[in-house]
């Protein structure tokens, strides 16, 4: 939970600075850049707090590298562990850099990841191709990554692995000068220990250790439309955007996440972003809130279990100045998310009802052009 929490909040800010930054036309590599986070996350009994830095720079026309670093102060009291374990705080940090190289209408990347908390060290490498045709109205990109992580439980010898290798495949195509659409596809295999050493199952009422499959087929397919709008005087100042993803597994998870956004700039200044995420998934065929008979493999994990989830949040930029302090532009960005979870199977053990709660995801981060 605590690695899908940082996941989540790292990939929010990263998708949110690729959408302030200025569009494009044919293969270019990014521009030089630099941004400054703090993310917050409060939800379920579980803080996470941090500070991010990200730097970008171009080496002479064809080649862009960039560096990363990411912290999480952890703070977690969830139902998880208040139910099976005592409250814990502690500290991750994300390591990471990559580059990309330009040759005519193909951008090839690499990027190498590292994180490591006290009981799970990850580390990821992975490697993009995007490639133009059709005069830059059609891009088509592959993408892989193979991560390994170590897995350890605190206080003890208890020593594991996972292996986790990504596969990807898009196509984006230009329509109109107004209407942009992709279709994706990702496939994600895993192998090791899938559990956490400090979760456990109930077994007619009483506690009993989880045991998971130790391999993990996941694949999902993605679709989205951008349509530009108009103002008066034929300018587009406004887009509206919606997604629809479906994924699958072989521990019989089926989710859905439906997207939907409207962004419009205001003035040369602001561009506001508000925006609506549901998501669904049915149980893992292993999982059960309460066994009533011993099973091969068996979990509690509220992650696998029937759930739905409602997002609304909104993205706002503020174009600082241009041209001042050695940077070409700089702009602070605010981005904050409500998001209610709401369990279908799975119950709090201390009221006996069905678990429930909110959270609040909040980013502020500064960017500056150089």
């Amino acid at each position: 939970m605590r690695l899908q929490l940082s996941t989540y909040i790292r990939a929010l800010w990263l998708v949110t600075a690729s959408l302030f930054a200025s569009p494009t036309r044919g293969a270019l590599i990014p521009e030089d850049r630099a941004d400054l986070l703090y993310h917050h996350y409060d939800g379920g009994g579980t803080t996470v707090n941090g500070p991010a830095l990200l730097v970008r720079k171009g080496i002479g026309e064809h080649v862009s590298a960039y560096a990363s670093y990411f912290v999480d102060n952890v703070s977690c009291a969830s139902i998880d562990v208040v139910t099976t374990a005592s409250p814990f705080k502690e500290k991750r940090r994300e390591y990471g850099g990559g580059a990309d190289y330009l040759y005519q209408n193909t951008i090839l990347g690499m990027s190498v990841l590292h994180s490591n908390e006290p009981d799970y060290v990850a580390n990821t490498f992975g490697a993009t191709v995007a490639h133009e045709v059709l005069d830059g109205l059609t891009t088509l990109s592959l993408g892989y990554s193979v991560g390994h992580d170590d897995v350890r439980k605190a206080h003890t010898d208890f020593a594991d692995y996972v292996n986790r290798y990504q596969y990807k495949l898009g196509v984006s195509q230009v329509v109109t000068k107004s209407l942009l659409m992709s279709l994706n596809y990702e496939a994600i295999l895993e192998e090791g220990y899938l559990q956490s050493p400090y979760r456990s199952a109930r077994l007619s009422g009483l506690s009993v250790p989880e045991v998971y499959p130790r391999t993990r087929d996941g694949y999902a397919v993605a679709v989205g439309i951008v349509k530009g709008l108009g103002s008066s005087d034929g300018q587009l100042n406004s887009s509206v955007r919606l997604r629809y993803r479906y994924y699958w597994d072989n521990w019989d998870i089926h989710a859905q996440t439906v997207e939907l956004g409207f962004g419009s700039r205001i003035g040369n200044r602001w561009l506001i972003e508000p925006h609506y995420r549901n998501y669904r998934q049915s149980a893992a065929s292993f999982y059960a809130d309460n066994f009533a008979t011993p099973m091969t493999f068996m979990a509690r994990d509220r992650e696998l279990s029937d759930f739905s989830s409602n997002a609304l949040g909104v993205k706002a930029s503020y174009n600082l100045f241009a041209n001042r302090f050695k940077l070409s532009r700089a702009s602070v960005n605010l981005d904050y998310e409500f998001i209610r979870y709401d369990y279908n199977n799975f119950t709090d053990v201390r009221t006996g009802k069905l678990y429930a709660y909110k959270a609040n995801v909040f980013q502020l981060f500064l960017s500056g052009w150089f």
